[in-house]
């Protein structure tokens, strides 16, 4: 109600003054307690985000370890995946030595004893 109305309709101004000041009290206490709720809300977060954080830092010589660990079982199965090729590889060279070890020897008596060479 504005203080034009309450001159018109007969109120004293006093009385239309106090029930201005005691709105505004009111709602300066009202605007005190979300900024204080705002506050509490805040600083909630803030405790929950470095209780968050902390969790994680305590997490991470888990996480280190079993990163190497995996990295550490990756890297033996590369390093028996491998041999495994070399051993086969070995084989096979072996086997085509054997199979030219005739052929080569007969050509080299060949060789000796051919007087056209």
């Amino acid at each position: 109600m504005g203080l034009l109305n309450a001159m018109n309709e007969g109120m004293p101004v006093d009385d239309t003054l106090q029930r201005l000041l005691d709105a505004e009290v009111r709602a300066e206490k009202i605007a005190q307690q979300a900024e204080a709720e705002q506050e509490q809300v805040i600083q909630g977060a803030l405790h929950e985000a470095r209780a968050e954080d902390e969790r994680f830092t305590a997490r991470i010589p888990d996480l280190h370890r079993s990163y190497i660990g995996k990295a550490q079982e990756r890297a033996d199965q590369t390093v028996a995946e491998l041999k495994r090729r070399y051993d086969e590889r070995h084989v096979q060279l072996r086997n085509q030595a054997e199979q030219r070890e005739e052929e080569a020897l007969a050509a080299a008596f060949q060789v000796l004893i051919s007087p056209e060479l």
